[in-house]
């Protein structure tokens, strides 16, 4: 039997009111004939008229607007994954990503870029902040253990220290992609007192970023080579790859793949010289 989108709103907002403990809720569990929460509890919770919600699991008030649909799947305690498909049958597509600036990652994606090596990799959040990072990229980047966590900033990083600089042959081409990059990840997060004191310091400090950054250019930081000239092995050729984590949208994976054999062969050798 096929539903109509409003036929679908009713029948999954009756489940999961029922599906809720009320005293869970600190609601009395007294006199209470069906399982679950009341009509009138969840509008309450929600902000609602009772009779609006009431039609709605009737299937029959319309399609709610994406604020109510919000204040509905927090009355219910949804998931991100169930408010994803609430979102998707009644209004067609998912709710605005709310991002956050993280500061930690879970051990579960530090024991995946501990499995990405010998390839460099690194998660970074919409602040260009390093969180997180794999004995490769230690060896081949950056060693970011030595760094204090303010310093572990790839803008920073790039734009303020001259050994960056050094090392890295297709640096020019490189800062304009990544200001660009930035800039869209700063307009996805929004205005931050991080990220305000940020600008402020990249734009005193560098003049190339200063001038970069009022050039108004938008990219998305996705794949690439980047070329690097380590004095202990010489030049290394590197792919990157940038990936959205579906759970953590304000971060980012980034991972690196030598791009010959020879490339390889170095990273390896910079990995086993940092073991030492």
């Amino acid at each position: 039997m096929e539903y109509t989108p409003e036929q679908h709103l009713a029948v999954f907002l009756k489940k999961k009111r029922q599906s809720i403990e009320p005293m869970s809720l600190g609601y009395d569990t007294a006199r209470r004939r069906t399982p679950g929460l009341r009509r009138e509890e969840v509008a309450q919770r929600a902000h609602i008229s009772v009779t609006w919600y009431t039609w709605l699991e009737q299937g029959r008030g319309g399609a709610p607007s994406e604020e109510v649909l919000s204040r509905i799947a927090k009355a219910l305690l949804l998931t991100d994954a169930e408010k994803e498909y609430l979102y998707l049958t009644t209004l067609g597509h998912l709710p605005k990503a709310e991002y956050q600036l993280s500061e930690v990652i879970t051990p579960q994606l530090q024991s995946i870029l501990d499995a990405l090596s010998p390839n460099p990799a690194i998660i970074r959040n919409l602040s260009w902040d390093v969180l997180a990072w794999n004995d490769a990229a230690t060896a081949v980047l950056t060693d970011y253990p030595l760094l204090a966590p303010e310093d572990r900033n790839i803008m920073r990083l790039f734009f303020l220290k001259n050994e960056v600089k050094a090392h890295s042959r297709d640096w020019v081409d490189t800062a304009n992609l990544i200001v660009s990059a930035f800039r869209t990840d700063i307009a996805r997060l929004g205005e931050t007192e991080h990220t305000e004191q940020l600008l402020v310091e990249l734009l005193e400090r560098s003049d190339v970023f200063k001038t970069l950054w009022t050039s108004q250019q938008i990219s998305h930081f996705n794949e690439g080579v980047k070329c690097l000239n380590k004095p202990e092995v010489g030049e290394i050729s590197l792919g990157y790859s940038s990936f959205n984590i579906s759970s953590r949208p304000e971060l980012s994976l980034i991972v690196y793949t030598p791009q010959s054999e020879a490339s390889l062969a170095k990273v390896k050798q910079l990995i086993d010289d940092c073991k030492k």
